[in-house]
């Protein structure tokens, strides 16, 4: 059986044999391969699972390639191929098989899970983003336990502080913290109904793992050593995404999802439908000149190499989803990037002497104080929050404007390229 690093990219090159099945392993994780069909491909793990002197081989779908990507499928074959090795079966027959079927005074996870998702967090307009992490947070984390009663965990609140215990050493402090969080809240909900299930939340023997605010944005003086490894980027497209959290401050996964529709360069706002917190936060980016340069930049580059992706996104890439997936670097490629440049975003707007009530405008932060709530954000959007971007964006791009071939020479796929993006900023400004 052939074996490969299997990624987004390397699975679509993948076809069947004369019309029967190939197995393609991957190299990187024994057990975890994909089964290419004549119509469709399939995420698979296998593993030997040990009860006694007995062995027997387990074979389990993961998922469908297209429905999840090739970095998700890894992390849930891992962890299937970790309760295998543990001597657990994690197949939900096997579990069904030696667990009482829960009433509706019992549920269990994946329906208390379920009942949560449905009846709470899509009432309440939670993020798609949000929604997917508590599902990841069962379905990977606590894949275990979604066949059982709620009861079981319930009574026996040893078993949640050993699973967190785990977590903490396989996934990290904050995602088992996180995963926690999930259960506490899918338990709550479910007891409202679930008279049967015990009154305690089975979370609180969890020994919580400290958490602390990374402090770990840059300063003015740290902008010229990023730009110089910024501008060393290979592709262009990664590199003004970048270039552009850094200008906004905004969370990465809502910019990497944007799409052209979004956009609106005569208003010249970028509209956020869904960001943290779902579509009851939903707010426009007012857009720099920078910043506009930085979207005319990709949205030039993305229609010559990925033409068909750049319809509908404005980051787009060779990935299953069409746009930028994931957006992390290796540090030693560039020091910073995600996160810690909306917290940089919020230091040089301090700097810059920017007002707190228009930081948090900005940043799409809930305002403090209670005339603060009378502000009417979208009438604020164009001339005064803009005034204000302008401003942040100035400062930074004044450190990039000092290093040798700066932003705005920046090596686009082609010279009528650059020659499209003034053209275009020239119509807009």
């Amino acid at each position: 059986m052939p074996h490969a690093t299997l990624t987004d990219r390397t699975i679509i090159g993948l076809n069947s044999e004369k019309g029967r099945q190939k197995i393609v392993r991957d190299a990187e994780l024994p057990g975890f391969f994909v089964m290419v069909g004549s119509r469709s491909k399939t995420f698979m793990v296998q593993g030997d699972l040990r009860e006694g002197d007995k062995r027997q081989s387990l074979r389990m779908k993961v998922g469908k390639v297209g429905k999840i990507t090739t970095r998700e499928a890894r992390a849930k074959a891992k962890a299937l191929l970790g309760q295998i090795a543990d001597g657990v079966d994690p197949r939900p027959k096997a579990i069904l098989a030696k667990k009482v079927v829960a009433s509706g005074r019992d549920p269990t996870l994946k329906v208390a899970w379920l009942s949560y998702r449905d009846s709470h967090m899509r009432r309440k307009g939670r993020s798609q983003k949000t929604e997917d992490n508590y599902a990841d947070h069962v379905e990977r984390l606590m894949g275990a336990w979604v066949d059982q009663p709620l009861s079981t965990l319930g009574k026996d609140p040893a078993l949640v502080k050993k699973r967190h215990d785990e977590l903490t050493q396989e996934c990290g402090p904050y995602m088992a913290n996180g995963c926690m969080r999930t259960l506490r809240a899918v338990y709550n909900h479910a007891r409202r109904s679930a008279r049967d299930l015990p009154t305690e939340n089975p979370v609180f023997a969890v020994d919580w793992n400290p958490e602390r605010r990374r402090d770990s944005g840059m300063g003015l003086e740290d902008l010229p050593n990023w730009f110089e490894q910024l501008q060393k980027l290979t592709n262009p497209i990664r590199r003004e995404l970048h270039l552009f959290l850094l200008l906004s401050g905004s969370r990465p996964e809502v910019i990497k999802t944007a799409k052209p529709d979004h956009l609106n360069l005569r208003q010249r706002l970028l509209y956020i439908p869904e960001p943290k917190g779902g579509i009851d936060k939903a707010f426009s980016i007012p857009l720099s000149r920078a910043m506009i340069r930085c979207l005319l930049r990709v949205i030039a580059v993305g229609r010559q190499i990925y033409p068909d992706q750049s319809e509908e996104w404005l980051f787009p890439a060779d990935s299953a989803r069409g746009h930028i997936v994931e957006h992390k670097e290796n540090r030693e490629t560039l020091a910073y990037w995600g996160n810690e440049l909306r917290q940089s975003y919020r230091t040089i707007g301090q700097r810059a002497d920017i007002n707190e009530i228009d930081m948090h405008l900005l940043m799409n932060h809930s305002l403090p104080g209670v005339n603060a709530g009378y502000i009417t954000r979208n009438k604020l959007a164009g001339n005064h929050l803009r005034s204000a971007q302008q401003i942040i964006s100035d400062t930074i791009m004044r450190k990039a404007a000092r290093q040798e071939g700066s932003v705005t020479n920046w090596p686009l796929v082609a010279r009528n390229q650059i020659l499209l993006v003034d053209d275009m900023f020239k119509a807009v400004a």
